[in-house]
């Protein structure tokens, strides 16, 4: 009897930490069935951080987003996805390692800083990448609460995986300030 209240304590406690975690939250609504058809369209608004995905004019999705901060800001404006790449990496940002992997120069911008001997760069991993202007997109990664990207929309991995299994060549993008 008391290894089964132990074991509904413990399910309890990891109940409760997960009902607060914004990612099991995302997991679930992100795999919900469609309930609307139509053209996709993705609404970006940087003043609330947030993004939204619309399909035949009905809201599916919204998504918590970091944007990019002072000095890389994202572009506002009208645009339409150009290109999809699931697996993108960086061709700026990333890490410069050696033929073992190990990294020798963590976080570089691959224009201004110096490539350690024996190195080679490796661009920083942007999965479901969805671009809508040349060298910006919306992309999974680091969500800090504040627009901190060099320029790209990043979302939570679940949201960015719904964004991009929806979108198309072409699908509608709105950036508003």
């Amino acid at each position: 009897m008391m290894n089964r209240l132990s074991q509904f304590c413990a399910l309890c406690t990891i109940l409760m930490i997960l009902s607060g975690c914004s990612t099991v939250t995302d997991l679930i609504t992100s795999n919900l069935p469609a309930s609307h058809s139509g053209r996709p369209s993705i609404i970006v608004s940087l003043r609330e951080q947030q993004a939204y995905l619309y399909r035949g004019g009905y809201r599916m999705a919204s998504s918590r987003i970091s944007s990019g901060r002072e000095g890389y800001r994202t572009p506002i404006g009208h645009f339409q996805v150009i290109r999809k790449d699931e697996h993108h990496r960086s061709s700026l940002y990333g890490d410069y390692v050696d033929d073992s992997g190990q990294v020798l120069k963590a976080n570089v911008d691959s224009r201004r800083d110096r490539q350690p001997p024996h190195s080679h760069f490796v661009g920083t991993s942007m999965p479901y990448f969805l671009e809508f202007s040349p060298g910006y997109g919306l992309h999974q990664g680091y969500l800090p609460g504040v627009p901190a990207s060099h320029g790209c929309i990043r979302m939570p991995y679940w949201k960015a995986r719904q964004f991009y299994n929806i979108a198309h060549i072409g699908t509608p993008v709105v950036v508003k300030p």
